[in-house]
């Protein structure tokens, strides 16, 4: 008699796990909606866009736009203590006469 008790209670057991399965898929919605998976591929679409795009636009800073200022305002920079020492060092002035030459002379020679 013990070993038809356990039995039963083992297939009990077994049987109302399966019971609970059950239920927990019969509160899953039946089927996906398909306009919310496109919607969600076309937000991950958007989203993986704007991240190729920020990337982009990252590479570009850090490979142009920040190297080409930072020569840019170097020589100008250094233009400007090697006339204060040039000032300090020897009595002479250094005064530049057109500023817009002078300025595009920096950008052509930071291009370069």
């Amino acid at each position: 008699m013990s070993v038809s008790a356990s039995t039963s209670y083992v297939l009990d057991d077994l049987a109302s796990d399966s019971t609970s399965d059950n239920d927990e898929l019969d509160s899953l919605p039946d089927s996906a909606d398909s306009d919310s998976i496109d919607s969600d591929l076309e937000e991950s679409d958007a989203e993986r866009e704007w991240k190729e795009s920020l990337e982009q636009l990252e590479l570009l800073l850090t490979m142009v736009i920040v190297p080409y200022v930072g020569k840019y305002f170097g020589r100008k920079c250094a233009y400007w203590g090697w006339a204060k020492f040039m000032e300090w060092k020897y009595p002479v002035e250094v005064v530049i006469t057109n500023k817009s030459s002078f300025k595009a002379a920096g950008l052509v020679e930071a291009a370069l």
